[in-house]
């Protein structure tokens, strides 16, 4: 019995041995804890499940798989504007226009994404798609002639696809009388339903700074102060007014609220707002048309060919032709650089940069002083200038085609070639060289681009003369409302 006892009280594991097992026991769990986490990370912000409970689809890392954003053709991230989508509170019915647009490429494009992030933040569910106000091709300093549908500058399949892609609540109507409920309003509306009926009538026009907050003793260019605020605020108007029209509220899609942004809010809109990742791809959302997209591919190509063959040139990697917009159009405004003052600085910056006896593309809608342009360029450096019409000069049936383009569809071709270029110079405050260098700036970094450095030396791939003393007198605003 006592050896019994004996065995016994040996097999009993002493206190000293249980507290050491325990502690390797933990240590391994915390190993094996912190091992597991540091291969599965935690889901990131644009990674966490929607309102609607549903895992957005994985995004690739943009360091493993970089998507060249300053290619025209860049397919659409739509990630950040999911996200976006996500976080807003939609109101059915609310439906938004954005045809009050007019200008060149560069505003009318503006003009549409701004529109479009408002009706994001106002909690939109309808958008028809927008018409382009197109200029008078007589006379280009008259920009209101007639309305051109969204395909006349616009890839009509890639918005939509890619709008619906991240946000599936708003639907894209194809025109006014086709969102729901607006006929049988209108109709209610006029005359007791015995009138007319025009849709348009019950359109209400807004201005988007008028809510969030004062902006007393702001120039009236400047950008929207409160954009944060802008989407409770406009909720409030649309709850409130409704009342006090004896309007039902509008909580139904087959009772529509529509609404038009006032002409001119194209740069209100704070592009950085968002983040960098959506002031990096929500351009995107606008893809050129693909026939503009093809002539520009084959005048880059020509470009090249003529470049690289160039004497001097085969040793300069990376500067095979230099890009340049002369922006001295009839619709340029007094107060901006002239052609001399572009001029000078154009050909200084290419000498500074080796295209001594090189290639250049010029953009330019004036003929005339295109053609003193390529006279001085070739004089003071020995710069061959071509253009768009030269360089197709040998092939007739794509000739023919550029010159069915409008001036402004043409200026698109200008803008894609110039996406191309090794180097880009061009204007401040031109919209179109602006956008240009914007867009050209997020080749190297994408989703991690930093903003544009205004006024100085230029990233390295494009430099843009002008006056940057007055922030709103100088048009320098228009840096803090472009979308690349």
């Amino acid at each position: 019995m006592a050896l019994w006892r004996l065995k016994k009280s040996r097999s009993r594991p002493a206190p000293i041995t249980i507290v050491i097992v325990c502690f390797i026991g933990l240590s391994l769990l915390f190993f094996w804890n912190r091992h597991y986490h540091d291969i599965s990370p935690s889901p990131g912000p644009s990674e966490r499940p929607l309102p609607s409970q549903q895992q957005p689809p994985q995004h690739p890392n943009p360091k493993t798989h970089p998507v060249d954003l300053s290619d025209a053709r860049a397919p659409f991230i739509s990630w950040p504007l999911r996200r976006v989508c996500a976080e807003t509170t939609y109101v059915p019915g609310l439906t938004f226009l954005c045809d009050s647009n007019s200008g060149g490429p560069g505003n009318i494009r503006n003009y549409i994404l701004t529109c479009v992030r408002y009706a994001l933040d106002a909690g939109a569910t309808g958008l028809v798609l927008p018409t382009i106000r197109a200029r008078s091709p007589a006379d280009p300093a008259n920009l209101f002639r007639e309305r051109r549908p969204f395909a006349y500058m616009f890839d009509e399949a890639h918005f939509r696809a890619s709008l619906t892609e991240a946000c599936p609540r708003i639907a894209v109507y194809g025109a006014l009388d086709d969102v729901p409920g607006a006929r049988a309003k209108a109709a209610a509306a006029s005359e007791g339903g015995r009138g007319s009926v025009v849709v348009d009538r019950i359109v209400e026009r807004v201005t988007p700074k008028h809510f969030g907050g004062s902006r007393a003793g702001c120039d009236a260019r400047d950008p929207h102060r409160y954009a944060d605020r802008f989407g409770a605020a406009f909720r409030e108007y649309l709850r409130s007014s409704a009342a006090e029209r004896g309007w039902a509220p509008s909580n139904d899609v087959d009772n529509p609220r529509l609404v038009r942004l006032s002409w001119g809010v194209l740069w209100d809109w704070p592009v950085l707002r968002d983040g960098p990742e959506f002031a990096a791809t929500f351009g995107g959302l606008l893809r050129i048309r693909s026939d503009v997209l093809d002539l520009a591919d084959i005048i880059v190509g020509a470009m090249r060919a003529l470049a690289t063959a160039t004497r001097g040139t085969e040793t300069a990697t990376g500067q095979a032709f230099l890009g340049i917009h002369l922006r001295t159009e009839a619709d340029a405004l007094a107060q901006w650089p002239s052609y001399d003052n572009q001029t000078k600085n154009y050909l200084r910056e290419a000498a500074s940069q080796g295209y001594q006896g090189r290639m250049a593309y010029l953009a330019s809608g004036n003929e005339t002083e295109a053609q003193k342009f390529g006279r001085d360029a070739m004089a003071s450096l020995q710069l061959d200038v071509r253009s768009k019409y030269g360089l197709l000069e040998d092939r007739a049936d794509e000739l023919a085609r550029l010159r069915e383009l409008t001036w402004d569809q043409q200026a698109l071709v200008d803008f894609v070639v110039l996406l191309n270029c090794d180097y880009f110079v061009g204007v401040s405050p031109s919209s179109f060289s602006i956008n240009v260098a914007l867009k050209r700036h997020l080749k190297e970094d994408g989703l991690y681009t930093r903003p544009w450095k205004v006024g100085g030396r230029g990233d390295g791939r494009s430099w843009l003369v002008g006056r940057y003393d007055r922030y709103w007198d100088d048009w320098l605003f228009m840096f803090d409302g472009m979308w690349p």
